[in-house]
């Protein structure tokens, strides 16, 4: 295990986070950095801090220095040549955990999509470095002429695209060969560790790694379930999590949209969460599912790890979340599948509702085709 220094914010969830994505990443942190702010602009930090952590680096020899924020390209480099070490911004470090947790080959795919368009949004910057002369000492890079640099960036994502391409048209195939069949489908979604594949395990009897470390599923695996004796198909997808790069969704598009043709999307929510880490992730999730297109009457929410916490405290939850409709969320513990069945019967609830909706649309389509003639 790789040691590190970890530069983040002065909020307890914020080092909580950044220390679960250290962890993740399989780096051990011997140093810990707090800060209001990390948004100056040469450093993201002070100089002063800057020269704090030179002398820190001396003693305790970290083998890289992790920055949980987005630095811009100009702020990495900065701190790599006055502290003479490698460092991971956020993204950077996001991106080694998707690569040690690839499996599937559309999964590695995606991935190297994700790195090659972090690479491009630093592009421009390290060519900049590269003509004046510097040897920018970060992420690798040498001197490379402009147009090589990146046409080889482009000619590279061009190929993993059209691969990504074929991929999502096999999905498409998939998702038509369900509907004939008859099929409803069920998708998981949620922030990571919320507890998503644990539920998975829970309704389908499968046996998933799952784990308290971030991003344990990465790829999406759908199984068959009986739900009031009608077969459903059940999907479990990547978690979200906060400051996550709208490229890093886009890379995993063919994975995630799989959410917008499914019929109900559950969102898992982690109970235990104190209130504002609640809100914050819950709010993370939302936008995320509106940016991807989720329609809002999919979705379903449920309050996982109840088990966790008080019954009085469980049940004010949903009002700080604003679930004012008690026919949309339900508390439930994956674990001890305490109210497990209980969601099953709002599966059923929801997939009936849905398909009077869709009948009365159909209806209506029907009649305003009528009215045209």
């Amino acid at each position: 295990m790789k040691s590190a220094f970890l530069i983040t914010y002065d909020r307890d969830d914020s080092v909580n986070e950044a220390l679960a994505l250290c962890d993740a990443a399989n780096y051990k942190v011997s140093h810990i950095l707090k800060q209001d702010f990390l948004n100056r602009a040469k450093f993201g930090i002070s100089e002063e801090k800057v020269e704090n952590l030179k002398e820190l680096k001396i003693k305790l020899r970290p083998d890289v220095i992790i920055f949980d924020e987005i630095l811009k390209p100009s702020q990495n480099y900065n701190l790599a040549s006055k502290l003479k070490i490698a460092i991971l911004d956020r993204e950077a470090l996001i991106l080694e955990i998707f690569e040690s947790r690839v499996y599937s080959t559309e999964t590695k795919l995606q991935i190297k999509l994700a790195q090659l368009r972090y690479e491009m949004s630093r592009a421009k910057e390290k060519v900049r470095l590269a003509k004046k002369g510097e040897q920018p000492g970060f992420m690798g890079i040498g001197k490379f002429e402009v147009d090589v640099y990146y046409n080889d960036i482009k000619h590279r994502m061009v190929s993993v695209k059209s691969k990504l391409k074929k991929a999502g048209k096999q999905r498409a195939l998939h998702r038509q060969s369900r509907k004939r069949m008859g099929f409803k489908t069920i998708s998981l979604a949620g922030y990571t560790s919320a507890g998503k594949t644990t539920l998975f395990n829970s309704l389908t009897g499968e046996e998933l790694q799952q784990g308290k470390e971030l991003f344990t599923t990465l790829s999406t695996t759908t199984r068959k379930i009986s739900i009031k004796r009608k077969q459903v198909l059940i999907s479990d997808t990547v978690g979200f999590i906060s400051k996550l790069p709208a490229y890093m969704i886009e890379a995993f598009k063919s994975t995630l949209e799989e959410l917008l043709y499914t019929d109900i999307v559950i969102v898992v929510i982690d109970a235990s969460d104190p209130k504002p880490v609640l809100k914050k992730k819950f709010q993370s999730c939302i936008q995320t599912l509106y940016e991807l297109g989720v329609e809002p009457d999919k979705m379903i929410f449920v309050l996982n790890k109840s088990d966790l916490v008080e019954p009085n405290d469980l049940m004010e939850k949903p009002k700080d979340l604003q679930l004012n409709d008690s026919k949309k969320w339900i508390p439930i513990s994956a674990v001890t599948g305490e109210n497990i069945q209980q969601l099953k019967e709002l599966i059923n609830k929801s997939l009936e509702t849905k398909k009077i909706l869709v009948t009365k649309k159909s209806l209506k389509a029907e009649l305003d085709k009528i009215h045209e003639f």
